[in-house]
């Protein structure tokens, strides 16, 4: 059998593998600026999407994540104990949990301000290449770009 027919399952010529290696890379470079604010990556992602938009349902958040709701119920109940954010029922459609951004939660968004910044100091990327990846992923992920 031919050799190169095996060359498809050789891991340096797949596309998955950098891009979980690169989301790897980064969350760990998160990792010292969001144990200030003791969140975890996904934690703070959701704060993110909460201080934009808030209330929202679970199934709308996991919408915005690309997460499900078994990811996100237990994160979602760390994170209440914390103070940062509620979780209640809809009056409408008790089968819909809300959650909202509390107090604490919000006060948290003024100690995040700063790392965005941060971590644009942790890669050497012009901004039109930053801008040509976000696109493609994007691209990958199936979703129209938000907008800014």
């Amino acid at each position: 059998m031919d050799a190169r027919l095996y060359d498809a399952l050789k891991l340096d010529n797949q596309i998955c593998f950098p891009l979980y290696a690169c989301s790897r890379e980064i969350i760990k470079r998160y990792n010292p600026y969001l144990d200030e604010l003791d969140l975890t990556y996904t934690q703070y992602i959701t704060m993110m999407v909460l201080w934009e938009e808030s209330p929202l349902t679970v199934k709308d958040l996991g919408d915005r994540l690309f997460l499900d709701s078994g990811t996100l119920t237990p994160m979602l109940k760390k994170m209440e104990a914390k103070g940062y954010l509620t979780r209640t029922r809809s009056t409408e459609d008790e089968r819909n949990l809300i959650i909202s951004v509390s107090a604490k939660g919000a006060a948290l968004r003024e100690k995040a301000l700063s790392v965005p910044a941060q971590m644009a100091k942790c890669f050497d990327l012009e901004p039109e290449e930053a801008a040509a990846l976000y696109r493609t992923l994007y691209k990958i992920l199936g979703r129209p770009l938000p907008q800014a």
